[in-house]
């Protein structure tokens, strides 16, 4: 029996990958490190934090900030991307989404959050999607971020439902990794073979085809 979704944000329900990476690439340009497009697939699913660590190495300048800076250094950035926010409207909502939203709001599913991003609560009230969601997970509530399965599992504790009653929705490696560990079914969005390495159970190209019907023939 399906009792919860647990769904990534970004990449799933809206895309502000773009905001993220142009945060992160002012960030990395000012202290004298160049990315790419293809180096920010790397950031993508992973904590704030995590993603400093990982552009600091690719610069070869991990050991050049104190603890106390590398959070100023993610403060700062995290800033730049939330002002790029206030551009998110519902229309950047992915097609499918709300629609399926509204079937498990009136089939008495829960429909969880479990992002990376402490600004999921922000970008879902900008989106008008706050009320269809029963619970937002806050990274700071577990132990380990992606691909540890914490998060999966904290957000299906938090509304009464077993990992065997729930299916995770994520477009990133990191993502489909945590939804296994946590012993879920793992629903893909994006690139097959890429997802389906990772362990995705199934993989959808765009989130169009998402429905309650279609997550129902999964778990039963």
């Amino acid at each position: 029996m399906l009792k919860a979704v647990l769904f990534d944000l970004d990449g799933v329900i809206t895309d502000t990958a773009e905001y993220h990476y142009m945060a992160w690439k002012q960030l990395a340009s000012e202290i004298h490190i160049e990315i790419d497009r293809e180096f920010n697939e790397m950031l993508k699913g992973v904590s704030r934090m995590e993603s400093l660590e990982r552009i600091l190495r690719h610069g070869q300048r991990e050991r050049d900030f104190t603890p106390e800076e590398k959070q100023e250094l993610a403060t700062k950035k995290n800033k730049q991307y939330v002002q790029l926010l206030e551009q998110v409207t519902p229309s950047d909502v992915y097609p499918g989404i709300r629609e399926l939203l509204l079937e498990l709001k009136t089939s008495g599913i829960h429909a969880v959050i479990a992002s990376a991003s402490k600004n999921a609560p922000q970008i879902l009230r900008s989106l008008q999607l706050t009320d269809l969601f029963d619970y937002i997970v806050d990274p700071d509530e577990v132990a380990q971020g992606k691909p540890a399965p914490d998060i999966f599992l904290r957000g299906a504790e938090a509304v009464g439902a077993t990992a065997e009653e729930c299916i995770g929705i994520e477009d990133a490696q990191a993502g489909i990794e945590a939804i296994k560990s946590a012993q879920m079914i793992a629903v893909g969005i994006g690139d097959e073979a890429l997802l389906m390495a990772s362990g995705a159970d199934v993989v959808l190209p765009t989130t169009e085809k998402l429905s309650l019907p279609f997550l129902k023939s999964l778990i039963c």
